[in-house]
């Protein structure tokens, strides 16, 4: 019997995780450069993790202009220049002494390229070769996103430790321009097949009962509606949560009493367990409501994020990283594919790119209060409580989400007589 093909899909799928393992991996991780940075620069906590912040918010900015160029030139164009962006910001990184020149350099530049390399350059393509498995193929990049975690914290604190942060970053660059070109240029195809990933039994129920596509909905139209917004806020929970830890995590469990191999394994740890949460969560995703994934997602996330507050020994750090490290990744992935649901393909880079501002707004404010917090108070009570907070509420917010399938509709055209 003749053996259907391998879907191609899947191969960008594959190549979509692996770059966001490096870019996620690096924009999360940096945790590890933050001390040597201080100690090596001569810089305050307090004017890095500022640093850091303008770096969050260019991030953010760069997202929606990354799913502008991607409509516009197609995902190969974005990545590529993503790449040349992020070496030759590298190097200027490692050249810059000044706290303007590294601003600019890995604040500003570095963050603008790794913002057109991330997952928000992917989920266009993604979201075009899959229907049927929408949910889990974009669960795949959350996958990505905790390997990088998982696999890149405590690999950059080893390569700090041994060769200098600066090398590191280098080696970076390298790893990245040679993972990053050829999955451009090999693997990205714009054009998806007419009927996806769907089944033949459900082209044939499509074809006798065609729904109105929810595409019809302008942009501007689209960000007024409440939807766009509730997930806009859960996305700024999200990136508060995740980018405080990623900055500030390590620094939080060393001066709590933990070393640094341990305080980068513990974090690691959330990651790792985080991509087997991603496979059990990309197989609800397309059964299950995704507004209550979300939820849950949000709101066991903020309970983590208290109790690291309190741990004390290793297997108590452990534990509450693994609990955590089950829901840590999803929120992105599920949000993303109730955009597709709601708002349709065609918006998808746009809408996901513009929500995403919201994320790393989230994630400037939490790396500068992890810092300010610290130095003003003695206590990282102030923003790692604030982070379990602000989860808790976007728990609540999203369960008001509409459900799977949900369309909305562009205002009816007057009859015409």
């Amino acid at each position: 019997m003749r053996r259907h093909p391998r879907y191609f899909g899947w191969n960008i799928v594959a190549a979509a995780t692996l770059l966001t393992t490096l870019t996620v991996g690096m924009r999360l991780g940096i945790g590890p450069f933050f001390l040597p940075m201080v100690e090596d620069l001569g810089f305050s906590r307090s004017l890095l993790a500022a640093i850091i912040a303008i770096g969050m918010l260019c991030y953010g900015l760069a997202m929606p202009l990354a799913g502008y160029l991607v409509g516009r030139f197609g995902t190969r164009f974005v990545l590529l220049l993503g790449t040349a962006i992020v070496v030759a910001s590298v190097i200027w990184t490692v050249m810059a002494r000044t706290p303007f020149s590294f601003l600019l350099a890995f604040g500003v530049l570095l963050s603008i390229g790794l913002g057109f390399t991330s997952p928000v350059a992917l989920t266009p393509i993604i979201s075009r070769w899959f229907t049927r498995q929408r949910g889990m193929a974009l669960f795949f990049l959350s996958t990505g996103s905790m390997a990088g975690m998982a696999i890149l914290t405590p690999v950059l604190t080893s390569s700090i430790s041994g060769i200098g942060w600066q090398s590191t970053l280098v080696a970076f660059a390298v790893l990245f321009t040679a993972i990053t070109v050829p999955a451009a240029l090999f693997v990205m195809r714009e054009q998806a097949p007419p009927n996806t990933d769907l089944l033949p039994e459900q082209i044939a129920a499509e074809a006798a009962a065609p729904r109105a596509a929810p595409s019809s909905l302008s942009f501007s139209a689209a960000v007024q509606t409440s939807p766009f917004w509730k997930i806009v806020i859960g996305l700024f929970a999200c990136g508060f949560s995740m980018n405080l830890l990623g900055t500030h995590g390590v620094p939080m469990l060393m001066d709590h009493g933990f070393d640094a191999m341990t305080s980068s394994y513990g974090v690691g740890l959330i990651g790792l367990v985080a991509i087997l949460g991603t496979l059990v969560l990309g197989r609800l995703s397309d059964g299950v409501p995704r507004r209550n994934i979300l939820a849950v997602i949000y709101f066991v996330r903020g309970l983590g994020f208290f109790a690291l507050l309190v741990v004390g020994t290793h297997w108590e750090l452990y534990i509450a990283a693994a609990i955590g490290g089950m829901v840590w990744a999803g929120s992105i992935a599920t949000s993303s594919a109730m955009l597709a649901d709601i708002y349709g393909v065609r918006l998808v880079g746009v809408m996901y790119g513009t929500a995403y501002l919201g994320h790393q707004i989230g994630a400037m404010l939490s790396s500068w209060l992890g810092g300010w917090g610290f130095e003003q108070f003695g206590t990282h009570w102030v923003a790692f409580g604030s982070s379990g907070v602000l989860l808790l509420i976007a728990a609540g917010v999203s369960l008001q989400l509409p459900l799977k399938g949900f369309t909305l509709m562009a205002p009816a055209a007057p009859a015409r007589g």
